[in-house]
């Protein structure tokens, strides 16, 4: 069996959402690719009885924990003495480590604060993770056949000790080598319940299999990702079985993957444009500039965006942009907004968007509708969507699915 590993972090200001804990989210990632089960994350604040009962709750279930914060001086810094009780040790002053902290102190031309001694207690029976960024050590600590590791929450005392002495400990402990790799296919188009239903035979296939997992991931104006992760006795045979069951995917899933781990739709669509050496223009109205915003975010985008007239009043459209006057919410404002942006800003592609973000609705037509017109030299369409959620939501949905629909007109054309 292999090895399990749990996390706990420390800290009151973790529970109440002062610090966000990225800390975790590393060490997780880490653990995967060393080849290391992850089993459960857990977070508890300063208080000496908590964290025992948190310590003791983890051992029953793994093998190894790493807890991390709470090595600090101060009189809310007691992961120390936590761990001692859980140990049964009695904790002693390490003198090397209190020489430490005053070379570390005396280098900065300070004088060590006596309270900083806090700081070279170790439990009896511990080994001492030498700190070469800070003045917290951090911890071994065996207790029974399992093994705690404490390290500091500063992130960047905590890394470099993980990578250092943590980690190649945990390793050495498993007696197995090992990686988990994972890939993310990201879609657009489709809800988290109808992928599932879509995919229902190749997850029972990949459970029965075991050794790759898939999960969803909603991440809303971002998509619907879908997360495979695969472990194997190296990186490599783990990449290249992501790789087939990624074919597999891509077979399954058709259209509605547009990009992977770190693609984003704009990224996907500003490359498409660019090597089919296209120009775009956008005319936006109820997303007042949110699609200029988001392609402008990518590096290089200038190469692609002519640019984008914001014609959030019905006027601009009428005297700028020379749509018929009439309702602006409709599929026929849609698609002449669309021409009037190849047009007036000279651009090879052409898209717009007129709708209904709320709270009322307008021209006859409700909240969350939304017309979307694409104009690709001399040929232009239109879309019609009903877009959930509040004003916000319905604004940002509207940017994703009006690149998504050029996407796969760019696609096909």
């Amino acid at each position: 069996m292999s090895l399990r590993c749990e996390v706990l972090a420390v800290g009151t200001e973790l529970l109440l959402g002062q610090i966000v804990d990225t800390n975790s989210a590393w060490i997780g990632e880490q653990l995967a690719l060393s080849g290391i089960d992850s089993l459960l994350q857990t977070k508890v604040g300063d208080n000496h009885a908590r964290i025992v009962a948190a310590l003791r709750a983890a051992l029953e279930r793994a093998d190894a924990l790493i807890v991390c914060g709470g090595l600090g001086p101060t009189h809310d810094d007691i992961t120390r003495e936590a761990i001692a009780e859980v140990m049964g040790a009695e904790l002693v002053i390490d003198d090397d480590i209190v020489e430490r902290i005053k070379e570390m102190f005396a280098s900065r031309q300070r004088a060590m604060p006596e309270i900083n001694v806090r700081q070279a207690m170790v439990p009896t029976g511990a080994t001492v993770i030498e700190q070469r960024r800070g003045t917290a050590p951090g911890l071994i600590c065996p207790v029974g056949d399992k093994v705690v590791y404490a390290v500091p929450g500063v992130p960047h005392e905590m890394r470099e000790m993980l990578e250092r002495a943590v980690l190649p400990d945990l390793r050495h402990r498993s007696g197995e080598t090992a990686a988990i790799v994972s890939r993310t296919l990201r879609t657009w188009g489709q809800s988290e319940s109808g992928l599932n239903e879509m995919l229902a035979d190749y997850i029972d296939e990949l459970e029965r299999a075991r050794g790759t997992t898939l999960a969803f991931l909603a991440s809303g104006i971002e998509g619907l990702k879908v997360r495979l992760t695969a472990k194997a006795p190296n990186a490599a045979a783990a990449i290249a079985v992501l790789d087939e069951q990624e074919a597999r995917l891509r077979v399954l899933l058709g259209a509605l993957v547009f990009g992977v781990d770190d693609d984003t739709m704009e990224s996907v669509v500003l490359q498409l444009l660019r090597d089919r050496g296209l120009t775009l223009g956008l005319a936006e109205s109820l997303t007042g500039g949110l699609v200029a915003a988001r392609l402008t975010d990518i590096a290089g985008a200038s190469d692609v965006l002519r640019g984008s007239i914001v014609s959030y009043s019905s006027d601009v459209k009428f005297d700028v942009l020379g749509v018929p006057r009439g309702p602006v919410v409709s599929a026929e404002t849609a698609m002449a907004m669309a021409q009037a942006a190849q047009r007036v800003l000279g651009a090879d592609v052409g898209v717009s968007l007129t709708g209904v973000a709320g709270p009322t609705e307008q021209d006859g037509q409700p909240v969350g509708t939304v017309f979307i017109g694409l104009a690709i030299r001399d040929k232009v369409t239109m879309q019609q969507v009903r877009l959930p959620g509040t004003r916000d939501q319905v604004r940002q949905f509207a940017v994703i699915t009006a690149l998504n629909a050029l996407r796969l007109t760019l696609m096909t054309s």
